[in-house]
C-alpha cells in the first residue's frame, strides 16, 4: 500500500487501447504514398514516442527509425494526421479495469492528471470522444512542452497545476519512457502489463508495482 495525493496517467496503452485508430490513420497515409499496408501489430509495437516518430518507424518498417533525429517526410506527417483526425477516437476504447479504476481514484478525492506524448490536436478529442475528459484535472500532450516523457518536465509541469509534490504523485503509464519520467521526477510508478512498451516486457523495470489494471492500482493506494 502507497499513500499518495494525486495520480498521474498515460493515455495511449495505459488508459486507452489506440491501436485501430492508428492503423487505420497509417494505412490511410500509406495507400497516399502508393506504398503497402501495415499490418497491426506492427503499430502496436512502434506506438510510443509521439506521430513524428510513429511515422518514421511506419516508413521504416523497423523501430529503431525513431532513434534517427531526422524529421518524418512531410507529406507523410500531414497525410498521417489527416486520417488520424477522422478516426481518432473511432474505435479506441478503454482498457478494462480503467473506469472503474478512475472512478475508485476520484472516490478517494485524488486529483487526476493525464501525461501522454500525443499532440495536444488529437489528445483533447480522444478524451472527450472516449468519455474519460471529466476525470481529469490536468492534461499534458508531447507538443505542449519544450521536452516529452521520457524527460521529466511534463510529469513535474503536471504536479505543479495539481499543487502536489512529485513526491506525492503516483505514475501509472504501460511502458519505459513513463518509467524513466516517473522516476526521474521522484514520482512513485506503477507499470501496466497490457499496453504498447515498443514490445518490450515491462516486468525488467523496477517499478514500485506492476498492475493487472488501473482498478487495481486503486486498491493499492491507502
Amino acid at each position: 500500500m502507497i499513500s499518495v495525493k494525486a495520480v498521474l496517467l498515460d493515455l495511449d496503452g495505459t488508459l486507452l487501447d489506440t491501436v485501430l485508430d492508428l492503423h487505420a490513420a497509417a494505412n490511410g497515409m500509406l495507400e497516399d504514398l502508393g506504398r503497402p499496408p501495415v499490418a497491426v501489430e506492427d503499430i502496436r509495437s512502434y506506438v510510443g514516442r509521439g506521430i513524428p516518430n510513429l511515422v518514421k518507424r511506419v516508413l521504416a518498417g523497423q523501430l529503431e527509425a525513431a532513434d534517427d533525429p531526422t524529421p518524418p517526410p512531410d507529406e507523410a506527417l500531414a497525410s498521417f494526421k489527416k486520417h488520424y483526425a477522422d478516426c481518432n477516437g473511432r474505435a479506441a476504447k478503454p482498457f478494462p479495469g480503467v473506469v472503474d479504476g478512475l472512478k475508485a481514484l476520484k472516490a478517494m478525492g485524488l486529483p487526476l492528471g493525464v501525461i501522454t506524448n500525443k499532440a495536444q490536436a488529437f489528445t483533447l478529442p480522444l478524451l472527450e470522444r472516449t468519455g474519460l475528459a471529466p476525470f481529469m484535472s490536468v492534461t499534458v500532450s508531447g507538443d505542449q512542452l519544450p521536452r516529452p516523457k521520457p524527460d521529466p518536465m511534463p510529469v513535474i509541469w503536471a504536479c505543479g497545476r495539481l499543487g502536489v509534490s512529485p513526491a506525492d504523485t503516483l505514475l501509472i503509464g504501460d511502458s519505459v519512457h513513463d518509467f524513466k519520467a516517473g522516476h526521474a521526477a521522484g514520482c512513485r510508478v506503477f507499470l501496466v502489463p497490457y499496453g504498447y512498451n515498443e514490445g518490450q516486457d515491462v516486468q525488467g523495470l523496477a517499478a514500485d508495482a506492476i498492475v493487472a489494471s488501473i482498478l487495481e492500482a486503486a486498491h493499492l493506494i491507502d
